[in-house]
Formats: structure tokens, sequence, C-alpha cells
């Protein structure tokens, strides 16, 4: 008998083996966007159609280790903690006792800690998983830095004894839309699966990259007040993405994170959808297209050789991007080369769409450092906000 089942044992290794071959899928690049980016995100799918195996793909990927929990199955204090006497908890307190997965996961000091069947976990273990996916804590063990939390769900229709997400619990969320390709699926099944593009950062084009993203949710939301904050009305619209300034930060890392990487833009446009919204991240996207705003980074090299764009929304979002650069790798020589593109604003007759960007480049001045002669067109309104005292 023993032999019978080493044999099924080798059948069932055989059957089991597979390899990758490279391929492009938007939801694997997305998935993999969120997670360059450090952002929570959250998987919906119908059961079976393969998030988890996605979950193997990206952790093999990436060469870390994939902690599984089903968070359906867990109580509360298994993300809480369980409270531990110690021997003088008047003086020292009652720590929380973190369970053995976020123990390991901590031990490693990387990986993917993915929470399984979500949508079946009840409201109190929602609750507690609040803290664990925002303060990266569990009871008193404070997860490392490049451990990455990633989620999967049902929908509440086909999950078993399904909830909808709480909306504060859903508003940490990237939320992604997994579906199949039944012909990926003929060809997996015949042992060759696509491998997950995982986008590499730039890393002398992070500081630009984070710029331009400031300035194009800054100007957008500046143009769209009404979109800062909007829970659905819905109970299971409020379980979903929607805009709030959380989610809006969110989309303004991995907007960085693909100006930053090689990737797609189908990917990013996925990943931001699924942060702010179908509504207001559309509306986004379409906002992006008609931007193409200049590389603030090449600009402050060559302050002197660019022009000023017409309109009026990307003149504004431009120069946010700018001030944010400067900000970013904040010199004499940047600082001075910000002024003389704000000065161009002037020329071009729209200085009250410089008035934010100049009033924020005058706060980051050395006093070392001498007044700029570009300064001069904004003197008056400098010296009524105090920031050229």
């Amino acid at each position: 008998m023993t032999d019978a089942l080493a044999a099924a044992d080798d059948l069932n290794r055989r059957a089991r083996a597979w390899r990758t071959e490279p391929a492009r899928s938007t939801q694997l690049e997305a998935l993999a966007l969120a997670v360059v980016a450090n952002l929570p995100v959250l998987l919906w799918g119908e059961p079976g159609i393969g998030k988890s195996a996605g979950l193997e793909l990206l952790a093999d990927t990436l060469d870390v280790p994939l902690e599984t929990v089903i968070a359906s199955v867990h109580e509360p204090s298994d993300f809480a903690g369980l409270p531990v006497i110690g021997d003088d908890p008047a003086t020292t307190g009652v720590p929380m006792a973190p369970p053995d997965w976020a123990v390991r996961v901590a031990a490693a000091g990387r990986g993917l800690l993915f929470f399984d069947e979500l949508s079946s976990a009840p409201p109190a273990v929602q609750a507690a998983l609040l803290r664990v996916v925002l303060e990266r804590r569990v009871g008193s063990l404070a997860l490392p830095g490049p451990v990455r939390i990633v989620a999967a769900a049902n929908p509440p229709a086909s999950a078993a004894d399904g909830w909808h997400l709480s909306p504060p619990l859903a508003n940490r969320f990237v939320h992604l839309r997994w579906t199949h390709e039944p012909r990926t699926v003929a060809r997996g099944l015949a042992g060759t699966w696509p491998a997950p593009v995982v986008p590499v950062v730039d890393p002398a084009a992070a500081a630009g990259a984070v710029a331009r993203a400031r300035g194009v949710v800054s100007a957008f939301l500046t143009a769209r007040p009404g979109l800062a904050h909007h829970l659905p009305a819905d109970a299971e619209a409020r379980g979903g993405a929607w805009p709030s300034p959380r989610t809006w930060e969110m989309a303004l890392r991995l907007l960085a994170a693909g100006y930053a990487t090689d990737a797609r833009p189908e990917a990013v446009s996925a990943a931001v959808v699924g942060a702010v919204g179908d509504g207001a991240g559309l509306e986004l996207l379409a906002y992006l297209d008609e931007l193409d705003l200049p590389d603030p980074d090449r600009v402050l090299a060559r302050p002197d050789a660019f022009a000023l764009p017409e309109r009026g929304d990307r003149q504004l979002a431009f120069l946010t991007a700018v001030v944010a650069a400067v900000q970013a790798e904040l010199t004499r020589e940047r600082w001075e080369a910000g002024w003389t593109v704000l000065a161009k604003a002037v020329e071009a007759g729209v200085p009250d769409v410089a008035a934010r960007a100049a009033t924020d480049l005058a706060a980051m001045r050395d006093p070392a450092w001498p007044v700029p002669s570009g300064i001069d067109a904004f003197v008056e309104l400098l010296s009524l906000s105090g920031a050229l005292a």
C-alpha cells in the first residue's frame, strides 16, 4: 500500500507541475503595481476563479514568502491580539500577544500577507482587521514595512454567509475585479501559466514621478472639489471603492508608481479606478489624457527653455508639480529655478494661478539664500502671508 500511495503522490506531483511564460495580464499587473506601491489590495472574484493562484504566482516572481490567513474562520482576538498578563500590569501594562502567522511574517521581514474569504468574515472580525490593514499592527506586534497586505473576497451573493464590507474597511483597499480568460485557463491546464510582470521603479525617476502625481491629483480635486469625499448611498457600493482623502492619497501613490516604472497605462488605470471608484477614477483618467504635463525635473534643469501650458487647469497642475519637485530635492539652484518658472506665469498674465505655488515655494527658502528676481511679482502677496519674514 505504501508503494501504491508513493506512485499516486508522484502522479499528483506531475499533474500539479507547471511553468510560466512572459505574458501581459492587466489584472496581474495592476495587482503588482499596488504591491509595489505598498497599498493594501483586495481581489474581488467568484469562487474558484484563481485569486489564490495569482497570489502564489506573484509571491514566486517576487521571491517572497506568502502567508495565507482565512479571515472567515478567525476570531477578532486573532487580529487584535490576546492579553498576556506580565509581572506588573500596573507598571508595564498588558501586552496583546500576536498569533503565530503574524510572528512568522514579522520574523521573515518581508512577504505577502494574504487575507482570504474577507467577505465571509463577520462584522466583528472586519472591525478587528481595520488596525492590521491601516496601522499594520497585530496585537502588540508591528509588521515590517516590506510586508505587503493582500486580501480576496467573493461577492456577497456568492460567498458562504457573505457580508458586505464595512465602509471603513473597504476604504482602506485598492479594489481589483478578478476575472478569468478561458484561453489562459486552457493553456495553464496544459502546463503553462502567465508570469506576473512586476513594475520596477527607476530610482532616478522617483522624485519627478511623485511631483507629477501631486500636481495632477491636486489640480483635479481643485477643479472637482465635490469628488474629494463621496460616500455611496447603498451598502454594496460602500463596501467597494469610493473617493475619500485616504483613497485619493492611494491614487496619488499609484500614479507615482506608474510614472516611475514601466507599468502599462491599462494597469495604472485599473489600479487608480480600484482606489477611488469607477466614477471618480474614470473622470481622473479622462483628465490625465488631456493634461500631458512636462517632466518637472527637466523643466527645473532648464527653466528658461519651456513654454507654460495655455489652459488654466494644466497651468495649475504643472506649477503644483514643479513646487513638489523642488520640495522633494531642495537646493538653492532648484529653488531659484522654481521662481523662474513661476515668473513665466506672471508674464503670461495669470499670476493668480501661480499664487498658491508661490506661497509654498517661498516657505522653503533657507534664510541664507538671497531673494531671487523672479519673486518680485509676488512680493505683495507673500508679505501679506508672512512668507518673506
